[in-house]
């Protein structure tokens, strides 16, 4: 089967969303935590998160465009703090429910019952529920012309998961925490290792 150019283009647009998002494979999922300035919190699930670099550790994210209100954009362009937060398939639906648009001033935490908690000096909320979570700063916007979205890229500033799923290497064991992995809008899936290779050299 090929897809061309003017097949992409002819696709009803909830069909080029879901080949566009499942294209690249699974991706991680995780809940990103802001708040306000008014002080209202905010969850959002978001899989186009990929690590930028170690040293210093940068984080990248890519926000939809802007052209109605994106409530997790504007907290962390007003706040520059926002937290990223694994999710295990105890708290699925409940992640999944928090891509509903709800109006300006309610909580997703509240509308899905979730549990928001505060590190001192981070502004954003965590997920109390989540495993693996951690804060990040605002570093840069980029902003994509092609398409008129944001690549946000956040510093780690704290990290926050169980002892026993680091591994000794630095690793973290996803499969020990059940982070979920995503395609498209509405697919999850479950990770579990094929194998740990040696770092290869010529």
């Amino acid at each position: 089967m090929i897809i061309n150019v003017a097949d992409i283009d002819a696709l009803e647009k909830l069909q080029r969303v879901q080949l566009a998002t499942s294209l690249p494979g699974a991706k991680p999922i995780c809940l990103v935590g802001t708040k306000s300035l008014a002080g209202t919190t905010n969850l959002a699930p978001f899989s186009s998160i990929t690590h930028l670099g170690s040293s210093p550790m940068l984080i990248g994210m890519v926000t939809r465009p802007d052209t109605v209100d994106r409530h997790t954009l504007r907290n962390i362009l007003d706040t520059e703090s926002w937290t990223l937060n694994h999710v295990h398939e105890e708290i699925l639906e409940q992640a999944h429910q928090c891509s509903a648009r709800y109006p300006t001033g309610t909580s997703e935490f509240s509308a899905v019952g979730m549990t928001e908690y505060f590190h001192p000096d981070v502004t954003a909320p965590f997920v109390k529920e989540s495993r693996v979570k951690y804060a990040l700063s605002l570093e840069d916007v980029l902003d994509i012309k092609a398409n008129n979205t944001k690549l946000i890229i956040g510093r780690v500033q704290l990290i926050e998961m169980p002892e026993e799923v680091l591994h000794s290497d630095g690793s973290i064991n996803l499969e020990e925490s059940g982070s979920l992995a995503s395609t498209a809008l509405d697919t999850y899936f479950s990770i579990n290792k094929v194998a740990q290779l040696k770092y290869a050299k010529p």
